[in-house]
């Protein structure tokens, strides 16, 4: 049996009872290493889970899955992901390549961060598609995602933003050159993304369009959702760029436009002080 295993979004004690009895009787347990990370690292995790853990990293998973799905035909191998094992598609696919080799799996669902947002009080029937912000670099900068928060704002949807995480990455020629060689790891912060939709912004009223979110936008920064010391804080866009949630991991949610009273209430817990006559309290948005 092939089990996928979902470890919530905080630290080691986020795993489900259910989780944690099977993968302390599988004969292989992997570590999904690349979509997302927890709090703490691989050696607090084995401590606590008493198991020895394989990390997986995206190559391994994409590319050569039957290592992971070596005899599991015959005896029991669990797959650890961070939050959710449905949160990337990557894991849908390795549940279908097993399928093809005749092995069965099991789903062990936790909290991700799909669903954890609701954490900063907007509700989340009222989130439209979720959108993906990467890092921009000199020679690639792409705004296409902007047209689904452009729809979700029309409709009256938030937007959860998120935000890009670079793990075990090479640079362009050490990759070229065929060296294993790899950056270190980077996680986009609510400051970035910010900067990079303002960005965006300025681009499409250069070309003469409207843009669906603008400096005043009201949107929430959240980092460490799940951890004892997690942060949120609504403003405007702009705001976003300087506000300090510190360290990763981070998400973005552009709201919808017209909130509803109870969304306000709760989002007035977590306002940014206005630092200047320029910026709106949220009671003014």
């Amino acid at each position: 049996m092939l089990y996928m295993i979902g470890l919530g979004l905080g630290d080691a004690k986020d795993i489900t009872v259910k989780g944690l009895e099977v993968l302390r009787r599988c004969s292989r347990v992997y570590l999904e290493a690349y979509t997302s990370v927890l709090t703490v690292g691989k050696e607090v995790l084995e401590e606590f889970y008493g198991r020895k853990l394989i990390l997986a990293d995206r190559e391994e998973v994409e590319q050569e899955a039957n290592n992971i799905l070596k005899d599991a035909d015959i005896s029991d191998v669990a797959f650890l992901v961070v939050g959710d094992p449905f949160g990337a598609t990557t894991h849908s696919d390795l549940i279908l390549r097993a399928t093809k080799l005749g092995i069965p799996y099991r789903v062990i669902h936790n909290a991700s961060i799909m669903n954890a947002v609701g954490c900063c009080g907007l509700q989340l029937y009222r989130f439209g598609e979720t959108v993906s912000v990467v890092f921009w670099t000199d020679t690639w900068r792409p705004e296409s995602f902007f047209d689904k928060v452009k729809k979700n704002r029309q409709n009256g949807m938030h937007t959860l933003c998120l935000l890009d995480i670079k793990v075990k990455e090479q640079s362009l020629e050490n990759l070229l050159k065929g060296r294993k060689i790899y950056e270190p790891p980077r996680y986009m912060s609510v400051n970035q993304a910010a900067q990079q939709l303002l960005e965006i912004v300025q681009n499409q009223r250069i070309r003469g369009e409207e843009p669906a979110v603008t400096e005043e936008t009201l949107c929430v920064g959240l980092a460490r959702v799940g951890a004892e010391d997690q942060k949120i804080a609504a403003g405007t866009l702009q705001q976003m760029c300087t506000v300090d949630l510190g360290g990763p991991l981070h998400s973005l949610i552009i709201t919808g436009g017209s909130l509803h009273p109870l969304e306000m209430e709760m989002l007035s817990l977590f306002s940014i002080p206005e630092s200047s006559s320029e910026s709106q309290s949220i009671d003014g948005l």
